[in-house]
C-alpha cells in the first residue's frame, strides 16, 4: 500500500502523557505499549497513514535497532546510545520526500526540530482528542438504524447473479 501521510509517534512521551497508558505503565509497561499500538490500529487504517512508533532502547546495553510490524503499525526499539528523538529526527526528512510527515511528541524542543524540518508536530493530547473523535465517528457510521432499510438480496449480490436466479425461477 502506498501511503501519502507518515506519523512518527515517540512511544513511550505518549505513554507518559495519556493518563490511561500512564497508570497501566506502572503496573506492567509491555501491556501499556501493547494497548498504546493497540489505540494506533484503526487511526492508521481509517487515515491511511502509515504510524512508526519508537520506543528508547538507548540505555540498554548492546542493543541493536530492531523492527517488527504489529497489524499495520511498524514498532522500532532504538539501538544503544541513540533516543527515540534521533531516531525521528534522522527520519523525518527521508519520510518528507514520500509525503506529509506527522511527529506525536510533548518534547517542545523536538516539536521545534520537526517542524524546522518540514513536519507537521502533534502533542499527545491532540492525538489522544482525534482518536477519540474517530472511534464516535465510526460508532455513529456503523450504528445505522435497520429498521427503516429492509435489506434484499438485490441489494447484495452481482446483477448477473441475479439475472441468473430471475431465469431459475422463471423454470419451475
Amino acid at each position: 500500500m502506498e501511503f501519502t501521510r507518515y506519523m512518527f509517534v515517540d512511544g513511550y512521551n505518549v505513554i507518559n502523557q495519556w493518563k490511561v497508558l500512564k497508570s497501566i505503565k506502572d503496573e506492567n509497561l509491555d501491556y501499556a505499549r501493547d494497548k498504546l499500538i493497540d489505540l494506533l490500529q484503526e487511526y492508521s487504517v481509517v487515515k491511511n497513514t502509515h504510524i512508526i512508533v519508537v520506543f528508547d532502547a538507548h540505555l540498554k546495553k548492546g542493543n541493536i535497532e530492531s523492527r517488527q510490524m504489529v497489524g499495520s503499525i511498524e514498532v522500532v526499539y532504538t539501538k544503544e546510545g541513540e533516543t527515540a528523538d534521533c531516531f525521528i529526527e534522522r527520519n523525518v526528512a527521508k519520510y518528507s520526500k514520500k509525503g506529509q510527515v506527522y511527529v506525536v511528541t510533548s518534547d517542545y524542543i523536538e516539536q521545534r526540530i520537526v517542524l524546522q524540518m518540514g513536519g507537521v508536530r502533534i502533542t499527545p493530547l491532540e492525538l489522544w482528542w482525534e482518536i477519540e473523535s474517530l472511534k464516535k465517528d465510526v460508532y455513529k457510521k456503523s450504528n445505522v438504524s435497520y429498521k427503516d432499510k429492509t435489506i434484499t438480496l438485490a441489494d447484495v449480490l452481482d446483477d448477473e447473479i441475479l439475472e441468473k436466479l430471475e431465469k431459475m425461477r422463471r423454470k419451475r
